[in-house]
């Protein structure tokens, strides 16, 4: 991996994206959308309905079954002024599940539409779920900001005079799915069954991972049929991942940390399918191109813990390695196989089922891939650390894939069309 990679100038990753191009609303039939094939280096088009024909019979395909939660409440102010509050990640509890069960108050690191119109004070709403009356609170922790990749985050408290209704149950009442900026269009009520894969199961998501939402029942069950292996893991992709990169070289861009969880089941998976996988989204390769570093880092502390198995940004290209990208501790090469066996062993020794942690990784060209080995993703914004993703997958042989796109007619972005790349 090389040290230039922090030196990418991001203008070498522009592309002209004419807004007629942008998908505004997903096709009525998600599987009918197009499918573009990269393949060693040659382009053609399908419909993803046949993707299954593409795929080597006893491929190990992994998805992200995390679950977009309604994120976005309007809170109006006696004044009349309208504030947005807008939940980033849980703040206490912490945990995505105890959190969406808490029944009386929970707090939320959130960033705040119109914050200058709240000074002070607490926020009020009232309404009714199931028949049963209650009042939200909501109050700013001004001595708790974070700054965070996706922005300024704010400490705010919930809280609510009803123990019978549980935060989710709010959420569902009177949160707004948070749909991608880019759509310049308000959400609409069709949004919450499009904007979510078919297979979404854990919540706590703030945007979908949207190569996913291509895939239907039939296409599923299709790829059984070709002798696929499906397995599932959950990332929850945070707003950050729509954050423009502003600086001049991406050394400057200060990516967010999204969390993760992977049963072992899952890595069991990969190491009878000696740790080879088709992702679905580049949220399912950040999680499988993390675990890599997570096991490398119990070989020199057999007692850390999920905190310290964190993979900082910067860490895959920083530590010391071979050329095919494979860390050295001490000397000695970690393999893929290895790795990914320290993380089975470490949920054993704790009698864990499931992996919880947390990754800032940025996968840009010089990156080399450790387990990701075919990818099924939509068509990114310009100058996003996505487009950096796809490149460092292709080996910087991206131009081809969008000029392609462009000149026949495929749609671009969340809701727009899908790629299948075999680098």
């Amino acid at each position: 991996m090389s040290e230039d990679t922090k030196h990418i100038s991001i203008s070498d990753y522009n592309y002209p994206l004419p807004d007629e191009r942008i998908a505004k609303f997903p096709l009525t039939e998600r599987d009918h959308s197009k499918l573009l094939l990269y393949k060693h280096g040659d382009v053609s088009e399908d419909i993803f309905y046949n993707l299954p024909e593409y795929l080597p019979k006893g491929a190990l395909m992994v998805f992200n079954n995390t679950k977009v939660i309604q994120a976005r409440m309007h809170f109006r102010k006696e004044t009349g002024a309208l504030i947005e509050v807008f939940l980033m990640e849980p703040a206490q509890p912490t945990d995505y599940e105890l959190m969406f069960q808490t029944n009386h108050e929970c707090a939320w690191l959130c960033m705040v539409g119109n914050l200058k119109k709240w000074k002070e004070g607490a926020l009020k709403r009232a309404f009714e779920i199931k028949g049963q009356k209650l009042t939200l609170t909501a109050t700013m922790d001004r001595s708790k900001v974070q700054e965070q990749a996706g922005g300024t985050n704010h400490w705010i408290q919930f809280e609510w005079d009803n123990t019978n209704i549980s935060f989710a149950e709010i959420l569902e009442a009177v949160g707004e799915l948070p749909i991608p900026p880019y759509l310049n269009r308000a959400t609409e009520e069709s949004d919450k069954e499009t904007y979510q894969t078919v297979y979404s199961k854990i919540k706590g998501s703030v945007a979908a991972p949207t190569a996913g939402l291509h895939f239907t029942d039939k296409v599923l069950k299709a790829l059984d049929e070709h002798g696929v292996d499906r397995e599932e893991l959950t990332l929850h992709v945070g707003a950050g991942t729509f954050k423009p990169v502003k600086s001049h070289e991406i050394e400057g861009h200060n990516m967010h940390t999204e969390f993760i969880i992977v049963r072992r089941q899952t890595l069991i998976k990969l190491l009878k399918h000696k740790c080879r996988a088709i992702a679905v989204g580049t949220t399912s390769v950040r999680t499988l191109e993390s675990l890599y570093y997570m096991g490398v880092k119990l070989v020199s502390n057999n007692n850390a813990t999920e905190d310290d198995l964190h993979v900082n940004q910067w860490e895959p290209y920083d530590l010391p390695h071979n050329s095919d990208g494979l860390v050295k501790v001490n000397g000695k090469v970690i393999s893929v196989e290895e790795s990914i066996q320290n993380l089975l062993d470490y949920l054993d020794r704790d009698g864990l089922n499931a992996l919880h942690s947390s990754t800032q990784i940025i996968i840009a060209p010089g990156y080399t891939y450790k387990i990701v080995k075919a990818l099924i993703t939509n068509f990114h914004q310009p100058q996003s650390t996505l487009l950096l993703l796809v490149s460092a997958f292709v080996k910087g042989d991206w131009r081809k894939i969008y000029d392609y796109a462009l000149s026949h007619d495929f749609r671009f972005l969340s809701y727009g069309d899908s790629s299948l790349l075999i680098p």
